[in-house]
């Protein structure tokens, strides 16, 4: 039976027991890949990030990201967060968890999550610098849309 935990959260969460719920009484899982994202101090500069989301239409597009990915691989479970609010470098942002029978099909799965999360979610960043100001908003990176681009059929 497939499980499936899309959330977008302003509390912080613990991925151990995020991933926990995939395994939980299972025990025709044979692989739990996860990947957890951090906010960087970009090399000091960074006091905090601000990530903001357009609720409804955000969850919307994780869940359909869940779909494609049970589309192409024959995972068993998904665990897909995103938190907003204004985090401080070292603070969790996003996690994402695939359970599988095999390997290969929880990490194709989890990396191709991550990669359209990154692009086609709607979030948006704002760097707030350690001077006090603000840095703008973080523009979209082309080499995330190179990473998605190989999973285009």
């Amino acid at each position: 039976m497939f499980k499936s935990v899309i959330r977008i959260q302003k509390e912080d969460f613990d991925p151990q027991v995020e991933a926990d719920v995939l395994t939980k009484g299972r025990t025709d899982v044979g692989a739990v890949v996860t990947f957890t994202g951090l906010c960087r101090d970009e090399g000091g500069v960074l006091s905090a990030l601000e990530l903001e989301h357009y609720p409804g239409m955000a969850e919307k597009e994780l869940e359909r990201i869940v779909d494609e990915a049970r589309s192409r691989w024959p995972v068993q479970g998904v665990v897909l967060l995103h938190r907003y609010g204004t985090l401080k470098p070292g603070e969790r942002i996003v996690m994402a968890a695939v359970s599988a029978h095999h390997r290969s099909e929880a990490f194709c799965a989890a990396e191709f999550l991550m990669d359209f999360l990154k692009t086609n979610a709607p979030f948006w960043k704002r760097q707030h610098l350690g001077d006090g100001t603000f840095g703008g908003w973080v523009e979209a990176k082309g080499s995330d849309d190179e990473a998605a681009e190989r999973w285009k059929k």
